[in-house]
């Protein structure tokens, strides 16, 4: 059986600092379970019509969809970013893993009612 309601949010950073910031920083308030801090990795994108390279490190984020709002809020709250990457996956897990993420946001429910 697999439990719905478990959210990755993916965000990227200019440095492992900020990154690993942002990581301790959703972990301390509970907002996020465990956040991944991978990189460096290369990005290529266009920005102000110019093709740009950047060296960054992504963070994913392992959170619930009723934390989602206050994930997304802190994270683009202390972002350097003037638009940073915010991704939003829905995922599910297996009953184990969830109910380990869930009582480490300090929720143990399972009822999605009311989540978008």
């Amino acid at each position: 059986m697999i439990e719905p309601g478990i959210l990755e949010i993916r965000t990227t950073f200019p440095s492992r600092a900020a990154a690993v910031a942002c990581a301790e920083g959703l972990v301390g308030a509970r907002l996020a379970a465990c956040v991944q801090v991978d990189g460096p990795i290369a990005s290529t994108y266009l920005w102000q019509g110019v093709v740009e390279v950047s060296e960054e490190w992504r963070c994913s984020c392992k959170t619930t969809t009723e934390l989602r709002d206050a994930c997304l809020a802190a994270i683009a709250g202390g972002h350097s970013y003037e638009i940073p990457e915010l991704l939003v996956i829905e995922a599910a897990a297996s009953p184990a893993y969830a109910a380990w993420l869930r009582a480490s946001l300090g929720s143990t429910s399972t009822s999605l009612e009311g989540d978008a």
